[in-house]
């Protein structure tokens, strides 16, 4: 069976100004909840871990994990 693009996970690169897909999709999952992020509505990232987050909130909490 033959997946659309838009049930599989893109595969990115992080970087400080923006991202570049490695793997085409519609979505990344964040990293703290799961929850998949869509391309289009995706603002938070890690350049250093290379991980997406859904909300600025996951992405504070993840950053006070890690300290």
């Amino acid at each position: 069976m033959l997946m659309n693009s838009s049930e599989n996970a893109a595969t990115l690169l992080y970087g400080p100004n923006g991202f570049r897909v490695i793997k085409p999709g519609h979505f990344v999952p964040c990293a703290v909840s799961g929850v998949p992020v869509p391309l289009e509505e995706l603002r938070y990232w890690s350049v250093d871990r290379q991980e997406a987050y859904a909300t600025a909130e996951l992405s504070t909490q993840r950053a006070m994990d890690e300290a």
